[in-house]
């Protein structure tokens, strides 16, 4: 440090021509912390599903409320099961987070068909207006 300031004043140079670095930091750990907060994360179900194989194109949204069916006809929703019963009541909290999100079921091949309709008919009581997706494998 004492070379560098005596080679400085032997050469007229000051010691305010160094580059001040940490404005900059500042900024780039604010827009970190920016991002990180208004950042929405998928909330996965929980389980690993055996779904149909369909050729579709239509994709859905990535911030969609997710919702599983396992082989044993156990109902997800994020990495908790879930007792039919109360679907209801369990969606309407997921619709408090994430408003905007289209709800996607994926049921296991095989789930019993009982089921996955019982849980299309607890999604349309909590809102009718939203259209339930059905997740699959793409070819």
């Amino acid at each position: 440090m004492a070379r560098r300031k005596r080679a400085l004043h032997a050469n007229g140079g000051s010691s305010e021509d160094d580059v001040n670095l940490t404005p900059m930091l500042d900024v780039v750990f604010i827009l970190l912390i920016f991002f990180i907060v208004t950042a929405q994360f998928i909330k996965e179900p929980g389980v690993d599903i055996s779904r149909t194989d369909v050729d579709n194109q239509e994709r859905v949204r990535p911030l969609a409320i997710l919702v599983a069916i396992d082989e044993n006809s156990d109902i997800y929703v994020d990495k908790q099961i879930v007792d039919p019963n109360e679907i209801g009541f369990t969606l309407r909290e997921m619709r408090e987070d994430n408003p905007k999100g289209e709800i996607v079921v994926q049921a296991d091949n095989d789930a019993r068909a009982e089921v996955l309709v019982g849980l299309m008919e607890a999604i349309s009581e909590v809102d009718a207006s939203t259209s339930i997706n059905i997740s699959v494998e793409q070819d």
